[in-house]
């Protein structure tokens, strides 16, 4: 008769297996909520909110100023930028007649435009605004929620990289979002002159909701220009908004 073999229990082994899959899912779990980007909102009720200054291209002393509130998700916006703002900076702003400021006016049906104005806020804190204004608009059809992006930060991100400004910098003003109260200052003050709509254009005591084109929006600079003081000459100046 032979003597069986007695069967060692296999249940440490898969105890082992047990911890390993354990760990391994915490693991993948913990990747794929790390890689997650902290959600973007503003806070209704945020008080002591810094000065709206928007962000400033031209003569600070020009005698008119241009100021658009807009929202980088905005088609119409997109429009406005890529058709009738090269026009309007080399024949109104670049000529003195006129500076432009841009206040960001974020709507909530627009799902990445707060991903986009932070991070134009960003690079504009290295000076360089408007060349991701630019890039923004130009790549809307990129990284906008109706091209069914839900994370449009690699894109956004791409545009900065290739402006050759300061990554680490930049990525940290994204990952701690400082400048949130900076775009919600903005939003306020076009919710302030009851702007209900992007781009809304204000020329002296004129609303323009929907933006203006070119010849019109010269006529009208030049008859306030005829009208207002004679600027004091400095260079012109492009800029982003002052740190709050």
């Amino acid at each position: 008769m032979v003597k069986a073999t007695p069967t060692k229990s296999r249940t440490p082994f898969y105890a082992v297996l047990l911890v390993l899959a354990a760990a391994g899912g915490a693991g993948i779990w913990y990747a794929m909520n790390a890689a997650k980007p902290k959600p973007i909102t503003l806070d209704a009720a945020a008080k002591n909110l810094p000065a709206a200054e928007g962000y400033l291209r031209g003569n600070p002393n020009a005698p008119v100023t241009i100021i658009e509130f807009g929202d980088f998700e905005c088609p119409s916006c997109g429009r406005f930028a890529m058709v009738e703002e090269p026009d309007i900076r080399t024949r109104i702003i670049d000529a003195g007649l006129a500076n432009f400021r841009y206040y960001d006016f974020p709507l909530p049906v627009h799902p990445n435009t707060l991903n986009a104005s932070l991070a134009a806020s960003c690079v504009a804190d290295q000076g360089k605004f408007w060349e991701m204004h630019d890039a923004i608009f130009a790549g809307q059809d990129e990284w906008a929620g109706a091209s069914g992006v839900t994370n449009p930060r690699k894109m956004l991100d791409g545009y900065a990289e290739k402006l050759g400004v300061d990554m680490k910098a930049y990525g940290e003003c994204m990952s701690t979002q400082k400048n949130l109260p900076r775009i919600q200052a903005n939003q306020k003050a076009g919710m302030d002159r009851n702007v209900q709509s992007t781009p809304t254009l204000i020329v002296g005591d004129k609303m323009f909701p929907g933006g203006l084109r070119f010849d019109d929006l010269k006529k009208l600079v030049d008859s306030l220009a005829k009208a207002a003081p004679a600027a004091r000459a400095v260079p012109a100046k492009t800029d982003s908004a002052k740190k709050p």
